[in-house]
């Protein structure tokens, strides 16, 4: 059985795949559109999230620079997922 932790990890590497990461250098924050592509949405989309609040996805804010943490990215998938539990 896996824990959230175990399933957070997995998602993290997985994020780090995508963007093209290999092995163990997993970034520690990435780029607003790098974040759009690993949820599949617009960066617009997340300027709106935030600016809303609709979701509660974390984001560093510096500036106008915006950035993601990818372990804050794949705790916030790992939560919203539904079924297929063990």
């Amino acid at each position: 059985m896996f824990t959230e932790a175990d399933t957070v990890n997995q998602i993290t590497l997985e994020i780090a795949r995508t963007l093209g990461f290999g092995g163990g250098d997993v970034p520690t924050a990435i780029s607003e559109s790098h974040a759009a592509i690993i949820l599949g949405v617009k960066p617009t989309t997340l300027a709106n999230w935030r600016c809303t609040g609709r979701y509660n996805l974390p984001f560093i804010k510096t500036g106008r620079l915006v950035r993601y943490r990818v372990v804050d990215l794949a705790a916030w998938i790992a939560s919203r997922r539904l079924g297929g539990e063990d």
